[in-house]
């Protein structure tokens, strides 16, 4: 494998890129699909220490893309386009794997490796399942021990909780239509979580927690990892930092 083409073959094969949502940007980023690459990199996304690591010839496979929205001008001096021109400047190029990856693998990993509902499957963006009917609170305070987090933030409107929905990231701008599914018994389980958020699903009777965005998506670089091995391929996993601090 030494084209872009056949490493973005790869990735489709294993995560089909028509399967993200209207919004993402998930595909090639940055580069050709015909250059070839010396190297191939992993990581969560694309920060500056990476980007000035990387070697020449390269590529990296990201889960959050590098561009999301339109970009009017490419300055050189704000984000994204300083890291890309660092990655231009060295012949490299960007491969994202967000929502299509999230629905192939990242959501049904964590909800049943880390979280430990191993018979929760994947239904679109969310991983979910039924339990049977427990205190939300001694089940928040067992998934805190799993995680090895010192805090998590809920939001609650039941005792008990009997149906849980996990969506990796950021997705609680589903709350209206996990409520509608699980109206008083439901606990949704993503990043992200607003002040407003929280205030919609009092009114809808649905529980939140909110597990930060980076703990429920840092394991892409170790499945991705094993199915480049699994091709043949060798990576070089690069680190991205958690870019909030807790205090």
């Amino acid at each position: 494998m030494d084209t872009i083409q056949h490493l973005y073959n790869l990735c489709d094969f294993n995560s089909p890129f028509n399967t993200q949502e209207s919004w993402d940007n998930s595909g090639l980023n940055i580069g050709s699909y015909t250059q070839d690459f010396e190297q191939i990199y992993l990581a969560l996304e694309l920060n500056w220490q990476i980007a000035h690591t990387m070697s020449p010839n390269s590529v990296i496979l990201t889960h959050h893309p590098l561009f999301f929205k339109s970009i009017k001008n490419f300055d050189f001096t704000s984000y994204p386009a300083n890291l890309a021109s660092i990655l231009i400047a060295k012949k490299c190029a960007l491969i994202a794997m967000h929502t299509n990856f999230d629905k192939s693998h990242l959501n049904e990993f964590f909800t049943q490796k880390i979280l430990g509902f191993e018979d929760f499957k994947q239904d679109g963006l969310m991983c979910w399942g039924e339990i049977a009917s427990r205190p939300l609170e001694s089940l928040v305070l067992e998934l805190k021990a799993k995680l090895k987090l010192k805090y998590l933030r809920m939001s609650q409107t039941s005792e008990q909780v009997s149906k849980i929905f996990v969506i990796c990231g950021s997705g609680f701008s589903q709350i209206a239509t996990i409520a509608k599914i699980a109206p008083n018994d439901g606990l949704l389980i993503s990043g992200d979580l607003k002040y407003h958020d929280a205030m919609i699903a009092k009114t809808l009777g649905l529980n939140l927690l909110e597990i930060p965005h980076y703990e429920s998506e840092k394991y892409f670089t170790q499945i991705f990892d094993s199915i480049l091995k699994n091709a043949g391929c060798q990576a070089i996993i690069a680190d991205s930092k958690n870019p909030i601090t807790y205090l």
